[in-house]
């Protein structure tokens, strides 16, 4: 029966045991032997350690292809010409689908033929050793970044291979990603996860873990996010895991932005064990990129300019090729150096900006409700509180595929940008918080002339990508206020304004 509580060693080693056949490289995993392989390793690609003691936001892109020797190469040119200080390694998607055999075919295609057939690194398929050639080779901590529900033989293999820090959650890499994967299994399987990274830990050799912030990436109210990674953050910390590294996406308001990463850190380590070392990372924007890179890459400024602000302790960057799809890696490269000069620049300065504190309020308020909602679903045991609270519809993420969510809470964007909950469904929050959201929304309707409805979310969902922030009908007319408060030739008639037909 699900529960949140340690799992015990003898049933740790079963299920390694039989997670272990389901592939061959499987075969190859040693503890012990694990164990003195890192144990082998130099201070520089400790992960836990490198990132940790860093006294500025540390870089890490994106990055994975199927064949070893490129991965190498791919990670160097990053290293080398993007001066990433923490390299990825992004898993493909057989791999996430626990599809073996086909990611095998993948690769053996890639090898014959030289192409990219599978869009990441097959770990599993490479085996131990094939991992340990890749640490090896680069002189930066690697992280495992994947997207996989059932995440068990994958750690194991990377785990024993020498990577020391693991994306992921069993919420925020099954309500975002998947349609009928049981939210409870996906909870049992992840706490194996953990616990295997609990006994690496125990044992000297610290993993790092991720839980994956940004969650489906589309305009996410941060107090929901922030709420998630608690939740996963406990649940890695029942499991033996002192290395937690919380995630957050960004809005593009950067007010907003700097409040949810001071509330992430602030709440992360009220909530969280003192036992656990908590740390952050930001994720630059995560939804629809412009087509134009020049557009782009003032995205991906506006990021850096957050990070430097807000100072958390790792930047997931991103490239201005990211309309298009998987970028070059002269273009990651790009991103990352794109990032550090605005983060280099503007941590010189002193920036105060204004209303922080207050959204900040607003937001840990909003999470820790939304903590305590699963707890009470519970009745204290987070495991089993967040399996009814998402079936209750009492804990959700927008625009989620999820048989396990509600997927009914829907967010827009307020007059300043900030992201609010316009649909709030049977989310589970107090009703004067769902007023300050709702205030916020109906004075953004009275800007732009028109009903607080949903085409706001249809139009916030696309503006970054437009060219814009926030989804007005009318971007290049009025749509701003006299000092009265009042609408200064807004467009549209409040019964009828359209959204944008195009």
């Amino acid at each position: 029966m699900l529960r949140d509580e340690r799992i015990p060693a003898e049933q740790l080693r079963r299920t390694d045991e039989a997670i272990r056949g389901n592939y061959p490289t499987g075969a190859d995993v040693d503890f012990e032997d694990a164990i003195e392989f890192h144990e082998s390793l130099p201070d520089e690609k400790r992960f836990a350690d490198v990132l940790e003691s860093a006294d500025r936001p540390l870089l890490q892109p994106r990055a994975g292809v199927a064949r070893l020797d490129e991965q190498i190469s791919l990670l160097s040119h990053l290293q080398e010409e993007g001066n990433a200080d923490l390299l990825p390694t992004t898993i493909d998607s057989y791999t996430r689908d626990n599809q073996y055999e086909k990611a095998q075919t993948g690769l053996e295609e890639a090898r014959d033929t030289g192409k990219a057939a599978l869009n990441g690194f097959p770990a599993v398929n490479h085996g131990v050793e094939g991992c340990r050639d890749l640490i090896r080779a680069l002189d930066a901590p690697i992280e495992v970044r994947h997207g996989t529900p059932d995440a068990r033989l994958l750690a194991a293999v990377t785990f024993a291979g020498g990577f020391q820090s693991f994306e992921g959650g069993p919420i925020s890499y099954n309500i975002p990603y998947c349609k009928d994967d049981d939210l409870a299994e996906t909870i049992e399987h992840w706490q194996f996860v953990d616990r295997l990274a609990g006994a690496y830990t125990e044992r000297g050799v610290t993993i790092n873990r991720e839980p994956f912030g940004p969650l489906t990436g589309t305009l996410v109210p941060p107090s929901i996010a922030i709420a998630v990674m608690l939740v996963e953050g406990k649940l890695a910390a029942t499991q033996g895991v002192r290395s937690l590294t919380l995630g957050y996406g960004q809005v593009g308001n950067l007010v907003q932005d700097v409040a949810a990463l001071r509330a992430l850190k602030s709440l992360g380590e009220s909530y969280l064990p003192d036992s656990v070392e908590v740390t952050t990372v930001f994720h630059e924007w995560m939804g629809g990129f412009p087509p134009d890179e020049a557009r782009a890459n003032g995205v991906i400024g506006l990021g850096g300019t957050t990070a430097a602000v807000a100072e958390p302790d790792k930047v997931i960057t991103k490239s201005p090729q990211e309309f298009q799809g998987v970028p070059t890696k002269e273009a990651n490269a790009a991103g990352l150096r794109t990032t550090r000069q605005m983060l280099d620049m503007v941590r010189e300065q002193a920036i105060a900006l204004d209303g922080v504190d207050e959204e900040q309020e607003l937001i840990e308020r909003t999470a820790m409700e939304l903590v305590e909602t699963v707890e009470h679903y519970g009745d204290g045991d987070v495991a089993l509180g967040v399996v009814d609270a998402f079936a209750a519809g009492a804990l959700d993420v927008p625009f989620a595929p999820s048989d396990a969510a509600m997927g009914a809470v829907l967010p827009a964007r307020d007059d300043d940008g900030r992201v609010r909950i316009f649909e709030f469904a049977d989310l589970d929050v107090s009703d004067d918080l769902k007023e300050i959201h709702g205030n916020f929304l109906d004075e953004r309707a009275r800007t732009e002339g028109r009903e607080r409805s949903f085409a706001m979310v249809a139009d916030d969902v696309d503006a970054i990508s437009d060219g814009r922030l926030i989804g007005r009908p009318n971007p290049n007319g009025s749509g701003t206020r006299d000092e009265d408060g009042t609408a200064d030739d807004a467009t549209g008639a409040a019964d009828g304004g359209e959204s944008r037909a195009d």
